[in-house]
């Protein structure tokens, strides 16, 4: 798989679907030579693509934001140093915990959980059992995984998780494709933004938005307006930050 840069010498993965992203990206990360870097344009914040580097490769990863927000987030993306990546062979990706932020856990696992396909295995490494995300496999997903635990030792669980079913987050799941703050526009063009994002998502896909006040007002509107189900999560609650979750549901059959 191979995608030309741009004129700016970037390389716009929007055109490709998401799994096709991170394996891209991975690979190029793996060939790249130390102090050599490359920009990439994706369409939401790839955070959990940094963790995931981290994960594989240790922590010899520069990952600078050129470009944040909106549909158009632009990483740079530098090898620090040499490493011994990780290789797979009975599993197809890698989350070491203990290098992500605790309060970014869940995104990172289900995001990339949601690309992944049917019958291949995520490896999960943390300091702690991670009874949490567990607790939510079991919750949103039973019946469609199983889940490991290949070690057990102090400071160090490992599990396997594989996906059984490919409906990706199942009924009540999702996956966030998008996020941005639309603090710095007016208000006129925060609905526009608000709406043209969840147009934009597909049923058991969500995007998260930060504005300077509650935005019940758009829940509101969006009750009384909208034809296609959806849920509303309030993440941050003020005074300063309000940061919101909006989840396109599936319709009940």
């Amino acid at each position: 798989m191979n995608l030309e840069k741009n004129e700016n010498g970037e390389l716009d993965v929007r055109v490709l679907i998401p799994i096709q992203r991170h394996e891209l990206l991975i690979r190029l990360f793996k060939e790249l030579p130390v102090k050599d870097s490359f920009v990439f344009i994706n369409d939401h914040d790839p955070l959990p693509l940094f963790y995931e580097f981290r994960s594989i490769y240790g922590d010899v990863v520069g990952w600078e934001y050129l470009n944040r927000g909106g549909r158009e987030w632009k990483v740079k993306v530098t090898r620090l140093e040499e490493s011994q990546g990780r290789e797979f062979t009975d599993i197809s990706t890698l989350i070491d915990l203990r290098k992500v932020e605790a309060k970014d856990w869940k995104q990172v696992v289900f995001h990339r959980y949601g690309m992944m396909e049917e019958d291949t295995t995520m490896e999960l490494i943390a300091k702690e059992d991670p009874v949490e995300i567990h607790h939510i496999f079991i919750m949103k997903f039973e019946g469609k995984h199983s889940w490991i635990y290949k070690k057990k030792e102090a400071d160090e669980y490992v599990v396997h998780i594989t996906k059984k079913d490919n409906s990706g987050l199942g009924d009540t799941g999702f996956s966030v494709v998008n996020e941005f703050d639309i603090r710095p526009y007016p208000p006129t063009e925060r609905h526009e933004m608000f709406y043209k994002a969840f147009a934009d998502i597909k049923p058991g896909e969500a995007f998260e938005f930060i504005n300077d006040h509650d935005p019940k007002p758009l829940y509101y509107q969006m009750e009384a307006e909208s034809k296609e189900p959806f849920r509303w999560e309030y993440i941050e609650k003020g005074p300063e930050v309000w940061k919101v979750r909006v989840v396109k549901t599936k319709a009940e059959a």
